[in-house]
């Protein structure tokens, strides 16, 4: 109810654009407007005319047509370009990431996309159906490893951090939230919870606390929409792609509460080494490091030894019985913890392939959970 009536307002205050319905954001396409579509059909008739009767009248008509066309084309163009220009001037200013988003989506050029992939035999799959079977059976056995440990999970415990989630922290949460992301299945967008009034608020905070005392979450906030990111390698190997989840925005904003409370309980525990997913550190801090200690044993003579580990599709494999054991044994327990695993409880995941739809459940770490907001 809460979804539908932020999405259904923002659709009667906004309206709807269908994604390919409008104007592309390549400017080679977007000259062909219905100006220049009538000046190059009559071009095309009076050429055809021309053909027909041989008249000097037929001739100067089709080259009256054609010079118009050139022209209506031509200025077209340059008009698309100049508006393309000042637009991506004005993100360079403004939104940085849209514009190298642009410029990435402009320099790749055609690429085969995720809708083509081989199955698992070696054969190049045709039909959508099978497509989508593919990529649901490599996506069910990426997130439903069978191989996995079985941990006896932790009960829930009392806790001090168990008390009620309060507006300002949920506003708080929804201030920092990133616009122009993706939305999950329910299709609230950033946009939408950053415009809410003081009620909007309140109602965001009411179905926060609902799922603290229960210890479920929506539907909506257990479904993520999983679309295949491709990495390296042949595009037709499915194997070459990884997941990114699309999670619910106001799942996220409850996420962010719940980590907000975790942070001050689990940071004295962490090593002091660890700069990932950790405020005020980053890759940065690491690569300064290691640089100091390069240059240390430079100017002393001394060996280092370094070991880097790529660990494949770490984050999908995480038992999440150690998981739950891990915050326990930092001190999340009580309502804390089991409002964090109730994100997971009935996780499932919808893979989008062609504008189609899966389930597969869902398995491992969320890991754009909390990781960052938006």
């Amino acid at each position: 109810m809460f979804s539908s009536s932020i999405v259904d307002t923002a659709i009667r205050r906004c309206g709807r654009k269908v994604s390919g319905a409008g104007r592309s954001s390549n400017p080679q396409r977007q000259w062909w407007t219905l100006e220049v579509r009538d000046a190059v059909k009559l071009k095309k008739e009076s050429y055809r005319a021309w053909l027909a009767r041989g008249t000097p009248e037929a001739a100067e008509a089709y080259r009256q047509a054609k010079r118009t066309a050139t022209r209506v084309v031509s200025e077209a163009k340059t008009r698309v370009w100049e508006e393309f220009g000042e637009a991506m001037e004005k993100d360079y200013r403004t939104a940085s990431g849209k514009f190298w988003k642009t410029v990435w989506r402009l320099r790749r050029g055609k690429q085969l996309s995720a809708n083509t992939v081989y199955s698992g035999g070696g054969e190049l799959l045709a039909s959508t159906g099978d497509i989508v079977g593919r990529w649901k059976e490599y996506f069910e056995d990426l997130l439903n490893p069978t191989d996995t440990p079985s941990v006896e999970e932790p009960e829930a415990e009392d806790s001090e951090v168990d008390s009620f989630i309060t507006q300002a922290e949920v506003t708080e949460v929804v201030q920092q939230l990133l616009g122009g992301k993706a939305p999950g299945v329910d299709e609230i967008r950033p946009e939408y919870l950053k415009s809410l009034d003081v009620v909007g608020l309140s109602w965001l905070t009411r179905l926060c606390n609902i799922a603290w005392r229960s210890g479920t979450v929506p539907l909506d906030w257990a479904t993520g929409v999983v679309v295949p990111l491709f990495k390296k390698g042949d595009r037709r190997v499915w194997s070459n792609y990884r997941g990114i989840t699309l999670l619910s925005l106001p799942r996220k904003v409850y996420s962010r509460v719940l980590e907000r409370r975790i942070r001050p309980l689990v940071e004295p525990r962490i090593q002091e080494e660890q700069c990932s997913f950790r405020p005020g550190r980053g890759t940065l801090d690491q690569l300064y490091t290691l640089h100091r200690v390069l240059d240390g044993s430079w100017e002393f003579a001394q060996p280092v030894h370094m070991c880097f580990v790529d660990l494949e599709k770490a984050f999908d494999r995480v038992p999440r019985g150690i998981l739950w054991e891990v915050l326990w044994e930092y001190g999340v327990r009580g309502t804390l913890l089991r409002a964090v695993r109730s994100l997971y409880n009935r996780s499932r995941s919808l893979v989008r392939i062609a504008s189609s739809w899966t389930y597969s459940m869902h398995w491992g770490v969320l890991q754009l959970s909390v990781k960052r907001l938006g």
